[in-house]
């Protein structure tokens, strides 16, 4: 009961980047924004170097993640995407 009452009020406080990532993720998955917006420098600059690596043949890999990570993000609940990805910091998937 608790630990219920706990993460009601982390969420409360904290604002929810579920629509921006997930729009982010959408329109510039390619280049690994929505990354950059949830503070996920690290996994970011993989999507960045992967294109840069592959000599940007690797887009439409990197695209598709980030179109279904961003549709992920949108479908949830502002509750359950703070609580995943904001606190506990999921970073892929």
């Amino acid at each position: 009961m608790q630990r219920a009452k706990e993460r009601v009020t982390l969420t409360q406080t904290k604002e929810s980047k579920r629509v921006l990532a997930g729009l982010m993720g959408i329109l510039f998955g390619v280049f690994g924004i929505h990354k950059f917006v949830l503070g996920y420098y690290k996994q970011g600059l993989i999507f960045i170097g992967f294109n840069f690596i592959t000599f940007f043949l690797g887009t439409f890999i990197t695209a598709t993640i980030g179109f279904i990570e961003g549709i992920i993000y949108l479908s949830k609940s502002d509750e359950d995407f703070i609580d995943t990805y904001q606190e506990n910091e999921k970073h892929w998937f």
